[in-house]
């Protein structure tokens, strides 16, 4: 079984609903998210992916929060946007996004240098 990874990154706000803390108020972050795949079989060029076409496929779901208020994009105008929420929109908007002989695995988002979240297919 092979496993890669790519990692990008966007600066967005966002502020918790039903959230008693200084969460509740608007604030940014710059979010670090690490894209994990896996494949048991390789392309025709003997790769699972190239690694930018999985950053780039990353980026076609992150960028959408770029500069954004997280709460004013879809689901998040509906959704909570906590850190949680986003982890498991991206696992699985991108996993939409990868061959067919590629399969999602991890996520795993930074909201600070200090707070991780990871969200994989055992949770899926």
């Amino acid at each position: 079984m092979y496993k890669l990874s790519v990692e990008t990154s966007f600066s967005a706000a966002h502020f918790l609903n039903d959230y008693e803390g200084p969460c509740a108020r608007m604030h940014g972050h710059n979010w670090k998210i690490q894209v994990t795949v896996v494949s048991d079989q390789l392309d025709n060029s003997g790769m699972v992916i190239d690694f930018k076409d999985l950053k780039d496929l990353a980026w076609q779901v992150a960028g959408r929060f770029d500069h954004q208020i997280i709460n004013k994009v879809s689901p998040f105008d509906r959704i909570n946007p906590t850190a949680e929420h986003l982890s498991k929109y991206f696992f699985h908007e991108i996993g939409k996004l990868l061959p067919a002989h590629v399969t999602m695995d991890t996520i795993r988002l930074w909201e600070t240098d200090n707070y991780l979240l990871e969200y994989n297919a055992d949770d899926a």
